[in-house]
């Protein structure tokens, strides 16, 4: 745990400090987010500060390449593919922010980015079946759906990147949490290939979390695509070397259905960014537009209608994301029926507000004429 801590706060330190250098970077190559019809902020604001990101990653990599325990980690090619696989996303993201590029663009370079981390490693191996353990895929299936699942993982931290911290707040949130179920196959239970998973998901966590004091509201730099992109990609990275790479047959006998854990666990992980996803997709192909139409109706904006303030719509989506990933991961890992009351009220408790606030996102969405 203390190699993974130490990599996590160096991650964190590193960002941190280098998100005021991405910040003069994006003034000075006038890399700014204007004020748009859908945005929220009043005033143009710098971005670029994925490549803090992306500093603090490399850097938190680097150290953890030379730790006693961790660097048996690099013996495989995964974190390579990662690393590769950022690269070319940062490139293009930093490309968009400042010159602004196509969708269609943007979507090539998410498939190559993709198909470098295919390359090194991290592609979806089985699938777990409920009642009848996994599915081998070959590379025939393998290789589509893992891109397929990481373009989707990308566009869906995209898209939920419209308040101040919101983006980095979510990931952080989601990457604790797979940190934590992943930490208990490769230190509690001694399962090699889960190490990848836990030291990309504490690095990833480092990365938002040192990013946040300069991203939360009012933001004075925004992560933009070169930071969104990245997230995604290291997240469902993560989730791919993880659950679509460990054969369910083989997992350690936890409490509650244990072959339906690794489909569970990133739909609760990615619930609030999936969720956002998929209605922004129905709402615009609906209205005849393309699912890749800006709109200013999403998730965040539905609280703001509401009249939730800038600040706390976005600790409303901080809770709802704890409560359905932490809750999850909580029934993963519990052992004893108090550890599984206590996480069923936490599940419980995040349907409880959604439901309460189900009523008036229909009224806000009537009003903007959704429906």
């Amino acid at each position: 745990m203390r190699e993974y801590v130490l990599t996590g706060v160096l991650v964190a330190a590193v960002t941190y400090l280098l998100t005021p250098f991405a910040r003069r970077l994006a003034i000075r190559t006038h890399a700014f987010t204007e004020v748009r019809e859908r945005d929220v902020h009043t005033i143009p604001t710098p971005r670029l500060g994925g490549l803090a990101m992306f500093g603090g990653i490399c850097a938190g990599l680097l150290l953890a390449s030379r730790l006693p325990t961790l660097h048996r980690i690099f013996q495989t090619s995964e974190v390579e593919g990662v690393l590769f696989g950022g690269g070319v996303l940062v490139l293009l993201g930093a490309a968009d922010d400042r010159w602004g590029l196509d969708a269609l663009t943007k979507l090539a370079g998410q498939i190559l980015a993709a198909g470098v981390m295919v390359l090194k490693g991290v592609q979806l191996l089985f699938l777990p079946i409920p009642g009848h353990g996994a599915l081998s895929l070959g590379s025939d299936l393998g290789v589509p759906i893992t891109i397929l699942f990481v373009v989707v993982t990308i566009n869906a931290i995209n898209f939920i990147d419209g308040l101040d911290g919101l983006a980095a707040g979510v990931v952080a949130i989601a990457s604790l949490s797979f940190f934590a179920y992943s930490y208990q196959f490769s230190v509690v239970h001694h399962y090699d290939h889960a190490a990848a998973p836990t030291l990309l998901t504490a690095v990833l966590a480092g990365a938002c979390i040192g990013f946040l004091p300069h991203n939360f509201n009012p933001a004075r730099i925004f992560m933009g695509d070169t930071g969104s992109m990245l997230l995604g990609l290291v997240l469902a990275a993560a989730t791919l070397s993880l659950t679509g790479q460990i054969d369910p047959n083989a997992l350690p006998g936890f409490a509650f259905a244990p072959g339906l854990l690794p489909l569970l666990l990133p739909l609760a992980v990615f619930a609030i960014p999936f969720g956002d996803l998929v209605l922004a997709v129905v709402r615009r192909s609906r209205a005849g537009q393309a699912p890749w139409a800006p709109d200013k109706r999403h998730l965040h904006h539905r609280l703001l209608t509401l009249g939730h303030s800038h600040a706390r719509a976005v600790v409303m989506m901080y809770l709802w994301s704890a409560l359905i990933a932490g809750g999850t991961v909580t029934v993963a890992l519990s052992h004893g029926r108090p550890l599984l009351v206590i996480s069923m009220v936490l599940i419980l408790a995040a349907v409880l507000i959604v439901a309460v606030n189900v009523p008036r996102l229909v009224r806000a969405a009537r009003y903007d004429g959704d429906f």
